[in-house]
């Protein structure tokens, strides 16, 4: 049975938390298979918000497996704190498995993005300021410790005293604290105790449920334009949140992937620096903040937005491979009575129609746009695509034209049930 990959094909913040708990009850597994607590997925079921950094939404399902993959970086204290919250609320966390092959974020991670980014200036790179970066250096660098040394105490005390004793001269060198080792220690032995029933080998999980036939939903966080390969680089995550990060964050082969869904909204955001070609500053840009609530969902932060660029959208379905599309947010577009969308950018006198990943040429590129009628209207309570306003379902079949792939969910609000979800041929 297949595996089927959920990306996200913006600059993260799609929505892929509400698509992943919309096809969480249709598979076995839910795989989360990059990145760390700097993720943040928002479901909301009957009218219940629950926010989510580490876990995978498909936990709100009952029975539904979770995996938090090998390619992740993990905060101890951040899983913790989520684990128990979801307790307190009636879920089952038993369903919880965590790579032993994770890496584990630790204080010198958090205090080292801190001070790395404040010594940036002006060239902030707009880091959520959660230790991802350092554990994902320390990782590459083979320095870095993983979820499996958490299964020994005695190993665990032994591995952070080195470590430590590694990071001291980089901690100076920015003005930083040495690190209370006794006290870190015995509080990571404290998690350990914790999360040492969830620990597995989820590569040989994994396997073990695809040979059983099981289906398994590979949920990735962040956006394609944040892959630290593909994306806008300096202004980019630290892992790899495209399809391929899958294969890699979860140790499966590509011959077991039947489909790619690609997650976008119906119009485009970022939060953080780097270019955004499309980026509304005006009143328009200030209506798409409101009425589509773009706060972050892990830092609060405002989001910049702007109209649908589809000079990106369509490299991020080259990139990933995207075979079918769930468009978020549509309902936020009611309130505009002309839509507008990017098709080219103009830069240095040429007309651009493929998304340059260098940053600096992005960043003088100014969109084109062609201009499509909006609806102007409330559509939350429709769930067929037949049902929407004409002029809603012209802009969906205007963008699969353009994109050459079909749009197959459809959210319209942000509960659960306020979405179309078209069946596959």
């Amino acid at each position: 049975m297949p595996a089927i990959i959920l990306v996200g094909a913006q600059w993260g913040d799609e929505g892929k938390g509400k698509i992943t708990d919309l096809l969480a009850a249709q598979v076995d597994v839910v795989a989360r298979y990059g990145g760390g607590d700097n993720a943040g997925h928002t479901v909301v079921v009957r009218g219940e918000r629950f926010a989510l950094h580490l876990i995978p939404s498909g936990v709100l399902h009952p029975g539904t497996e979770c995996i938090l993959g090998s390619g992740m970086v993990i905060n101890p204290a951040r899983l913790v704190q989520e684990l128990d919250g979801l307790t307190a609320r009636g879920v089952d966390v038993s369903r919880v498995r965590v790579s032993s092959a994770a890496h584990l974020i630790m204080p010198w991670h958090l205090a080292l993005d801190e001070a790395q980014e404040a010594a940036r200036g002006g060239a902030q790179i707009g880091t959520t300021r959660r230790g991802i970066g350092p554990a994902y250096a320390d990782k590459a660098a083979r320095t870095g410790i993983r979820v499996g040394d958490m299964l020994d105490d005695k190993h665990l005390a032994a591995t952070i005293l080195a470590r430590a004793e590694e990071k001291r001269p980089v901690l100076r060198a920015y003005g930083l604290p040495e690190p209370g080792v006794d006290a870190i220690i015995l509080q990571y032995q404290e998690y350990a105790a914790r999360l040492r029933p969830h620990i597995a080998d989820t590569v040989r999980l994994v396997h073990q449920r695809l040979a059983e036939g099981k289906t398994i939903l590979c949920e990735g966080a962040q956006g394609t334009l944040l892959d630290l390969d593909h994306g806008t680089y300096p202004y980019v995550t630290s892992s790899s949140p495209i399809a391929g990060g899958a294969l890699t964050g979860l140790g499966i082969g590509p011959g077991h992937v039947s489909r790619v869904i690609g997650v976008a909204k119906a119009y485009s955001t970022r939060v953080g620096m780097g270019p955004f070609p499309t980026e509304l500053t005006d009143d328009i840009g200030e209506q798409l903040v409101v009425i589509g609530g773009e706060y972050g969902t892990t830092t609060g932060r405002r989001r910049r937005a702007g109209w649908l660029d589809m000079v990106a959208l369509r490299y991020a379905v080259q990139v990933n491979g995207i075979t079918e599309l769930a468009l978020t947010k549509l309902d936020v577009l009611g309130a505009f009575p002309q839509i507008k969308v990017c098709v080219a950018y103009r830069c240095k006198g040429e007309r651009l129609t493929d998304f340059p990943t260098d940053a600096r040429t992005l960043a003088l590129c100014e969109p084109e746009y062609e201009t499509l009628p909006g609806w102007q209207s409330e559509i939350s309570h429709v769930r067929s695509r037949q049902a929407l306003p004409p002029a809603a379902r012209a802009y969906v079949a205007y963008l699969e034209h353009r994109l050459g792939v079909p749009v197959r969910i459809i959210s319209v609000g942000p509960e659960r049930d306020e979405t179309i979800v078209e069946a596959r041929p």
